[in-house]
């Protein structure tokens, strides 16, 4: 199968973003079925917010 990029909308910036062919074919690999809901920028500050509530929870 032939992936080419794709343009999507992040749903928490409404800004536009790139998912690659490659990225396209990385997530059939690894038995992905959905898109990326969110940009690069968004998916690591939604990571970094969760590993904040992660340490404050352990202290």
């Amino acid at each position: 199968m032939e992936f080419t990029d794709k343009t999507l909308v992040c749903q928490d910036c409404d800004n536009e973003f790139v998912f690659t062919a490659g990225e396209q074919a990385f997530y059939k690999e690894k038995g992905l079925e959905n898109e990326p809901k969110r940009c690069k920028e968004c998916r690591e500050k939604r990571k970094a917010a969760r590993n904040n509530q992660d340490l404050q929870k352990n202290q």
